[in-house]
C-alpha cells in the first residue's frame, strides 16, 4: 500500500478577501468561546502578514504572537487595537432568543 502524503490545513490560505476574514471572525464571536475568538483573529492576521498587523496596531511582533497564540489572553484593549488594523470593528446587537451565554465563574 502507498503512502498518502498530506499537508496540514491552514484556514489562513482560504481566507483571502476582508469579507471573508470579518465572516470568520463574526462567526468566532457567535460561539461566544474567548479561545476561539483569539485563535480566529490570530488567523486573520497570519492571513494579512503578521509584521504588518502588529505595526499597524501599535505593537511589537513578538507581542501579537504571544498575546494570539495559544494558551494567549490578550486584553481587551489589544483585540481592539488588532482588529482595528485588520480593518475591523465589533458592534453590539441583542442575542438571539436562546443565545444568552452564562458567564464563566472567576
Amino acid at each position: 500500500m502507498a503512502k498518502v502524503k498530506t499537508t496540514r490545513f491552514d484556514a489562513a490560505r482560504h481566507l483571502d478577501t476582508p469579507a471573508r476574514q470579518a465572516e470568520y471572525i463574526s462567526a468566532a464571536l457567535e460561539t461566544g468561546d474567548a479561545g476561539f475568538v483569539r485563535d480566529a483573529v490570530s488567523v486573520v492576521a497570519r492571513a494579512r502578514g503578521m509584521s504588518g498587523v502588529a505595526r499597524t496596531a501599535g505593537l511589537n511582533r513578538e507581542s501579537l504572537y504571544k498575546a494570539l497564540g495559544e494558551g494567549g489572553n490578550p486584553e481587551f484593549g489589544t483585540m481592539l487595537s488588532v482588529l482595528w488594523a485588520l480593518g475591523l470593528e465589533l458592534a453590539a446587537r441583542p442575542a438571539k432568543r436562546g443565545r444568552a451565554r452564562k458567564a464563566k465563574a472567576a
